[in-house]
């Protein structure tokens, strides 16, 4: 009885903290502008197929390098081809390696953080030394060093930015578990013989959840900048596929003359990493326990 007591009020207790922060994140109207524009970006990938008023590669060459107009709101490149159309199936690329490769980064990340935060000793030093290398060179060149070594294509690109990331959520991940691995609920489930993957699972991970998530989404505008990077340099995302930052490098050689085919791509991309930026911040408030009214 006691027990159900006990699981019943861990429960309430949870479900008010993430509706207390649901509360404050909802009275920062900057990180519900963030999240307006994450869930606008987030629609316009699914239902492009919907929105788009031509299909991404469509080309009418007739209409070649054509500025705004009511048939094509944003412009038209060099094959004839929609921009607005091509901006809105990029958001596809774009969210898809953005998300995947954080995903990639966080499970990775999270793992290695999580056992070194844990154990310590031997343990830790193995895995943060590690680590430190990872983190010594510049996470937008180690993409490219593995973009180059496995190759072009969306795939690949995921990889090379997931990877890039791994340190940082290590790092994130360890500091939280080490806040709460000494703390007396963690020694009770020690005490009653629960095994370490148990602890670690039912545990300390849930309790150090809330720092990767901030992460998650504050790097999801990072990994999107960097996907955008790879596919502007070659790297990434390749032609005739709609990527904003390959849109930006086919423009860049008719800039002078024609603004629409560069000036589109790289609001879509300004945008969509401010949005999630806002959205880190303000879950950044609403998730740290100081800042409580």
């Amino acid at each position: 009885m006691k027990a159900a007591e006990a699981k019943s009020e861990n429960f309430v207790k949870k479900k008010s903290l993430w509706s207390d922060a649901w509360e404050r994140l909802k009275r920062n109207r900057l990180a519900m502008f963030g999240l307006f524009i994450v869930l606008f970006a987030i629609l316009l990938a699914a239902f492009a197929d919907q929105i788009a008023p031509y299909h991404y590669d469509f080309q009418n060459y007739s209409d070649a390098l054509q500025g705004p107009s009511k048939a094509h709101w944003f412009g038209t490149d060099n094959f004839g081809r929609d921009i607005l159309s091509r901006v809105i199936y990029g958001a596809r690329a774009s969210l898809f390696v953005g998300a995947l490769a954080v995903m990639i980064s966080a499970i990775v990340g999270g793992v290695l953080g999580t056992v070194a935060g844990y154990y310590g000793g031997i343990v830790d030093n193995v895995i943060m030394r590690f680590i430190d290398i990872l983190l010594a060179i510049p996470a937008t060149l180690l993409a490219i060093a593995i973009a180059a070594t496995l190759g072009s294509g969306i795939v690949n690109t995921t990889i090379a930015i997931g990877i890039s990331n791994i340190g940082r959520f290590t790092r994130t991940t360890r500091a939280a578990v080490l806040s709460v691995r000494g703390e007396e609920y963690i020694e009770a489930a020690r005490a009653v013989d629960a095994s370490d993957a148990r602890i670690m699972l039912k545990y300390v991970f849930p309790n150090s959840f809330a720092p990767m998530l901030i992460q998650f989404t504050l790097n999801i505008s990072t990994s999107i900048l960097s996907a955008a990077g790879l596919s502007f340099i070659g790297l990434g995302i390749q032609p005739p596929s709609p990527e904003w930052g390959a849109m930006l490098s086919a423009g860049r050689a008719y800039i002078r003359d024609y603004w629409h085919l560069t000036v589109f791509p790289g609001l879509a991309i300004m945008l969509t990493v401010y949005g999630f930026n806002l959205l880190g911040d303000g879950l950044r408030d609403a998730l740290d326990p100081r800042l409580k009214d």
